[in-house]
């Protein structure tokens, strides 16, 4: 059975610049089975005047992040048994555009499965259109309203953070960062030592109020902290401010006096005076 969708009174617009210029069409791609689904949703994108276009289930993940979008409207469950691999390895190859979800009936556990691996949305079927669609815009606006990012590599201990390839090395060799994983190090790195609370790292992370009791973020920074210890054994991290939050500071095992500052990467890291 389709999803009920129906058509809001007026036009939405996605006017991200804010200096009353006429607004930017969105560019959307839709990978669904649901005939029903897909016609009258295109109806509505026609009418919006937005650029969109149906993909196909046999694309892999790799092509699919390399398309120039905003948002990428996913049915879930219409990848079959292999979905989670195919949402992982999409959101690993670090697409530029949001991923919203919109398929049928789901667990609590699939939805937090699915923003963990990187989903910046998920709604539910049936749905109305004005609701998807408000999603669908809440998500790529965000993302053009974003600050231009700093592409300068950062040496911190032995690892050196590249923005230009979103991933971290050491000595050369890549962490194999996810792409929400890069993200925390890279939000960490910026603070300069400072320490971010749990509440904000959340908000920059996946652009909304954590709810409470979420450990999303512990999660991660769980994760981060393993691959971490992994490549670099002799040096710790990631170090946690009770009931706070995190900060990101260099310190090799066992020293907790010397801390090694975020440097360039052309620069050497120097211990600061004890």
């Amino acid at each position: 059975m389709s999803p009920s969708l129906t058509a809001p009174r007026e036009p939405a617009q996605l006017d991200v610049e804010g200096d009353g210029e006429a607004p930017l069409p969105l560019r959307v791609a839709i990978m669904d089975s649901d005939s029903g689904f897909l016609a009258v949703l295109s109806n509505r994108l026609e009418r919006l005047g937005s650029e969109h276009q149906m993909l196909a289930f046999t694309a892999t993940p790799a092509k699919i992040a390399a398309l120039e979008l905003d948002v990428l409207i996913l049915d879930l469950a219409s990848l079959g048994v292999g979905r989670w691999d195919w949402l992982e390895r999409l959101c690993e190859a670090k697409p530029s555009f949001g991923v919203v979800i919109c398929t049928g009936a789901s667990t609590v556990q699939e939805r937090v499965r699915a923003l963990r691996l990187g989903a910046d949305d998920w709604l539910g079927k049936p749905c109305h259109a004005e609701e998807l669609i408000a999603r669908v815009e809440s998500v790529a606006g965000a993302r053009r309203r974003a600050e231009p990012r700093n592409l300068d590599p950062v040496t911190i201990g032995e690892v050196e953070i590249r923005p230009d390839l979103f991933q971290a090395f050491v000595a050369g060799v890549s962490l194999a960062l996810t792409r929400r994983e890069f993200q925390l190090i890279e939000l960490l790195a910026a603070a300069r030592g400072e320490i971010l609370e749990r509440e904000l790292i959340y908000e920059r992370l996946w652009g909304y109020e954590m709810a409470r009791n979420d450990r999303s973020v512990d999660v991660f920074v769980h994760k981060l902290r393993r691959k971490l210890k992994h490549a670099s054994p002799q040096w710790s991290y990631i170090h946690t401010q009770f009931r706070v939050g995190y900060r990101l500071r260099a310190e090799r095992d066992g020293d907790a006096t010397a801390p090694l500052e975020l440097r360039p990467r052309r620069e050497q890291p120097v211990p600061l005076a004890a």
